[in-house]
């Protein structure tokens, strides 16, 4: 996991990293309301979300 970067040792945060994670967070921010718009129950995007998340930390932990 040498690839892995806590942000708190990374703080203050560039600009092009605090970018990023606004635009993440806006993006996931507006694909859940429009899930919510078409009518998908909301714990199956919980659960989409929770898997997406487990994926990518398995991916991370086996790099």
């Amino acid at each position: 996991m040498s690839n892995v970067t806590r942000l708190r040792h990374a703080l203050p945060m560039g600009q092009d990293i605090t970018k990023a994670l606004g635009e993440l967070d806006s993006t996931i921010a507006k694909a859940v309301d429009a899930a919510k718009g078409a009518g998908l129950p909301q714990g199956l995007i919980v659960g989409l979300l929770h898997g997406h998340a487990h994926a990518q930390t398995q991916q991370m932990v086996m790099q």
